[in-house]
């Protein structure tokens, strides 16, 4: 992850909307009263006890039982989980933590390793993937989202933390596997029905109450020979974000003197730095920040259908569809500024990483501008599969089982600017400004000249963006799978199948961006009503700095559609789109990517008499080999433009122009298992594990063909290419647990792991010009141009002369400005860094210990839940080294906790609970990015107020917890965002 510090950059980061605070916790329902134990049932009667203490004791048999270590949530009741999202339910498990997308959980790090590293499977079969990132590149990442899924449908949940010869490959930190509800395991009819209604405070207007609903229904018919299930949920969400955001120049030595850094001692402007730091002290200043107000809204919708007939008792056929789409609409407001790093004063913290207090610059001109972004990020990602099962047990102990599925998952803009826009605007006029980081929430204040107040008749539009990004994953799987059982033999049961997965995944960008940040139509060409004021504070508040009296005091919602509308009209903004009268642009990045695996296996069980009881002894073998091709449309750049200041367009043409590249790779890997476990004394189960698992690499770094990136700067830019040939990261894993199981739902358990990783990914770089592209920034008229106009000279003021002195380098708008200069052949070329990802020799050491208690108090409803990670790394990134120094080490890395406390009987269920992650880092390019320690409470309490219809009420983040971001020192803040809480109240009716 990197903080980009270029105004195009911001643009891309301000349509990303903001970083959302966790929320979590869902509403439990209560538990059938129990038959008195004396009294036996009527006879074909099934007795099903549901509820909390029944969720947690089907997730205790499953562990117990389990080859290796594996963890489990259950469903509670039919169409009802722990929690309404899967990953919010995820984080309870010991070792599992989880990142938020727009206040929800997303997806998750399992023992120090994020959700690239952790395969999701649904009913054992791989499950595509798609998302659209922060719509600043093509979508590259494997994680899957679990957003994109309600839990009404789900059985079960099981996390495999150590590899299994059987298991599918890809998660070096774990394998999930998600179970649905399936008919013929609960003959009868069923059925569910709930609604509920959401309050969530974190709007800024209102106080909207969305709904959500599901229903399950589920029978058997033919005495139990078929079976038939469908569910069904609708979810709406309407919520709001305010963030603190800061960009940052690279971390500076104290000695440095290049722009951007602290004036040295004795020079002009040292007298205003308070503490300076020293020699040998990093540091870094700040390039940009800004309040970003994202109002959303997400509507959620899920189904299944699953047919399941058994014509025998040995055979049994399963048919199923899964369908999900979840539709994000984030329009976030901005108001920021931009540091020219000239007359700069500030404060520091003490060395070696210091930190500012404040950072501030005065400006001699009435041309600095106050930065206002209108941003919309609207998307769709669906989701579809249909799979088929056949599953048959034979004579004499053989079990015979096929399997096959095609699934599908799509992410694309749903509106015709593309997937993520950010039109500027300005006020022209700032005298002062400053940013002090003493407080929770940073705070921003400016001093404008005369004129310049901040109100909407002295906004002009600026520069602009419009990315499109799509990503479609798309799996063919087929599963031939069998065993033996064996009597009086040394092999008990012998496990035998083989997997053929074709993984094909294509994802694509293109950006229309207008870098006028200098401005555009004038205040007067531009309707006030396009921007409507509001009070700063009021929607910035939940921390400390919030209500501080020097604080911006306004900002603007923006009608972003509108201000297209305008600008496209007046100066054409859209005119290179993909289809006139949209603001959708060319692919400048269209890769696909298809990986064929043939994966076979064996395992031997041997069971025999050890201790207390039966010991058992795993043998696993499993051999891959993938294929991989890899094709990328290339575009082919016709000419730049440097538009002014420091940054230069490429100009791929109209209509573009491509060539197909393509590369290709393989390998082959060997993946041993071995588990062992036993039972020395009554209820103490212990298990010792070896294996080797792998994960694949992202999607961008097995790209063909090589890929520009824009703006160039003066002094060149970057580009990347693929390698298809990559080995996957590949890990030798140990894991070591006891466990006792002292009481019924109640255990203790103590766990250890370590882990090797290695096959890392680095980057190498070659300079190499492209295409024979120039830049005019670096050539002779713009040479002449700073001569004849001087150092001061704005970038529309140089424009304008080269258009005067040489009008057939320029282009122009439709009202005759001068908007860019065409590179010449004369011009010097572009340089650009070309990197391209290799396998390094760097390896990795992870290791943790997980402790877990879970206690049912007697008789009484009531029951605790404890558990707490430790996860330690022989990698760390050093913040006292500065950013030319190449660095490694593992991102997620931290401790976590969860305690539950709930009471479960005689129809009434309640739980609290408490979830807590240690900062952590989140990612690094020349600079780190930790994210600080977070923690949360949930609550929630239902009633059975009669047979099947439960009332339920739920709070989620009760204490409005807030989080924070920053860089080599506390005080280097990239985000900052207050917490809100989210309430909820509804019914549900079971049958």
């Amino acid at each position: 992850m990197k903080v980009s510090m270029t105004r195009s950059a911001a643009v891309r980061a301000a349509s990303m909307g903001a970083l959302a605070l966790a929320l979590a916790g869902q509403a439990v329902h209560a538990q059938e009263a129990p038959q008195d134990a004396a009294a036996p049932a009527e006879e074909g009667e099934a007795i099903v006890v549901t509820g909390i203490r029944a969720s947690l004791s089907k997730a205790l048999d499953i562990k117990r039982s389990a080859q290796g270590v594996v963890d489990a949530i259950s469903a509670e009741d039919i169409g009802k989980f722990p929690d309404t999202n899967l990953a919010e339910s995820l984080q309870r498990i010991t070792g599992v933590s989880i990142d938020r997308n727009s206040g929800e959980g997303s997806t998750v790090t399992v023992r120090g390793f994020g959700p690239d590293f952790n395969l999701v499977l649904l009913n054992g079969r791989q499950m595509p993937a798609s998302s659209l990132g922060g719509s600043s590149g093509a979508p590259a990442s494997r994680s899957f989202d679990f957003a994109n899924l309600a839990s009404e449908g789900i059985a079960g949940v099981e996390v495999y933390k150590s590899g299994r010869a059987s298991l599918a490959t890809g998660g070096i930190g774990s394998v999930i596997n998600i179970k649905t509800a399936k008919p013929l395991e609960r003959p009868g009819f069923h059925g569910s029905i709930g609604a509920k209604a959401v309050y969530d405070t974190s709007l800024f207007d209102g106080t909207s109450i969305t709904p959500e609903v599901s229903g399950i229904i589920s029978d058997t018919f033919a005495d139990g020979r078929i079976g038939v299930l469908l569910t069904g949920s609708y979810q709406d969400r309407k919520a709001s974000q305010a963030q603190f955001n800061a960009g940052w120049r690279e971390g500076y030595l104290g000695s440095e003197n290049n722009w951007g850094s602290l004036a040295q001692p004795g020079t002009p402007g040292a007298a205003n730095i308070q503490n300076r730091p020293g020699p040998n002290d990093i540091y870094q200043v700040t390039q940009n920040a800004g309040y970003d107000f994202t109002t959303f809204r997400r509507k959620r919708i899920n189904g299944q259908a699953v047919v399941q007939v058994k014509p025998i008792d040995t055979l049994t056929a399963t048919v199923d569809y899964t369908f999900s789409q979840n539709t994000i609409d984030a329009r976030t407001n901005s108001i920021g500024v931009w540091f020219n790093h000239g007359d700069t004063s500030s404060s520091w913290t003490d060395g070696p990483a210091a930190g500012p207090n404040f950072y501030a610059e005065n400006f001699g001109g009435t041309d600095k501008d106050l930065a206002i972004t209108g941003a919309v990020a609207a998307n769709r990602s669906r989701n579809q599969s249909i799979g088929g099962n056949l599953k048959w047990d034979g004579p004499g102990g053989l079990r015979l089982e096929l399997d096959g599925h095609h699934s599908t998952a799509e992410s694309k803009p749903t509106k015709p600017y593309g997937s993520g826009i950010a039109v500027g605007s300005a006020i022209f006029g700032v005298k002062s400004q400053k940013v002090d980081y003493t407080s929770d929430m940073p705070v921003i204040s400016v001093q404008m000249y005369p004129g310049a107040e901040i109100k909407a008749s002295n906004i002009r539009p600026a520069g602009n963006a419009f990315r499109t990004a799509y990503m479609r994953d798309e799996i063919n799987e087929v599963t031939f799978r069998g065993g033996w059982d064996f009597d009086a033999s040394f092999i008990d049961s012998l496990d035998f199948g083989v997997t053929y997965t074709e993984n094909k995944v294509r994802s694509a960008f293109g950006v229309i961006q207008n870098d006028t940040w200098g401005g555009t139509l004038s205040a007067a060409e531009t309707p006030d009503d396009l921007y409507q004021i509001r009070d700063l504070p009021k929607d910035l508040a939940g921390m400390s700095g919030s209500n501080d009296g020097s604080i911006i005091p306004n900002y603007f919602n923006i009608d972003t559609d509108g201000l297209i509308r305008l600008l496209d009209s007046k100066i054409g903004i859209c005119s290179t789109a993909v289809t006139a009268g949209t603001c959708i642009a060319k692919y400048t990045t269209d890769r696909t990517v298809r990986e064929r695996t043939w994966a076979p296996y064996l395992q031997t069980k041997h069971s025999f008499d050890l201790g207390a009881g039966t010991a058992n002894l795993r043998f696993g073998l499993r051999y891959e080999k993938t294929k991989v091709d890899s094709t990328a449309q290339v575009p082919i750049p016709v000419r730049t433009i440097w538009t002014g200041g420091n940054e230069t367009a490429i100009d791929y043409g109209n209509p573009q122009q491509v060539a197909a590249a393509s590369l290709k790779g393989e390998y082959e890997n060997w993946l041993p298992a071995i588990d062992f476990d036993m039972e020395p004394i009554d209820n103490v189960r212990l298990r010792a594990s070896y294996s080797q698992t792998i994960t694949r690499p992202d999607y961008a770094s097995l790209q063909g063909g090589t890929t520009l990136a824009s703006p160039i700067r003066i002094g060149g830019s970057t580009a990347s290419s693929g390698n298809p040939g990559l080995l996957p990261y590949k890990s030798n894993n140990v894991d070591l647990s006891a466990e006792w199981y002292y009481a019924p739902a109640s255990y203790v358990s103590v766990g250890f792991f370590h882990k090797v990783v290695k096959n890392f990914i680095s980057q190498t770089q070659v300079n190499q010009p492209a295409f024979g592209l120039t830049n005019a920034a670096a050539g002779a008229n713009a040479a002449a141009a700073r001569a004849a106009l001087g150092p001061n000279a704005t970038a529309q003021q140089l424009l304008d002369y080269i258009g005067a002195n040489f009008p057939s380098t320029v282009i122009r708008d439709n009202n005759g400005v001068v908007t860019g200069v065409v590179g010449q052949a004369s011009d010097p070329l572009v340089n650009f860094i070309t990197t391209q990802p290799t396998n390094s020799d760097q390896k990795a050491k992870l290791w943790g210990w997980e402790f877990a208690v879970q206690h049912s108090f007697w008789d009484t409803g009531f029951g605790a839940i404890l558990n707490y990670t430790v996860v330690k790394s022989d990698t760390k990134f050093d913040n006292t080294l500065r950013y030319t120094i190449p660095q490694f080490a593992v991102n997620g890395v931290s401790d976590s906790a969860n305690a539950v406390l709930f009471y479960d009987k005689n129809g009434l269920q309640a739980r609290v609970a408490y979830n807590w992650r240690e900062g952590f880092l989140s990612g690094y390019g020349f600079d780190p990015y930790y994210v600080k320690a977070y923690g949360q409470f949930d609550a929630s309490a239902s009633y059975e107020i009669r047979k099947g219809v439960t009332v339920f009420v739920e709070g989620i983040n009760i204490t409005n917890a807030d989080r924070k971001g920053y860089q080599r020192n506390s005080q280097t803040v990239f985000f900052a965002a207050p917490g809100y809480a989210r309430y909820a109240a509804g019914a549900r009716f079971t049958f």
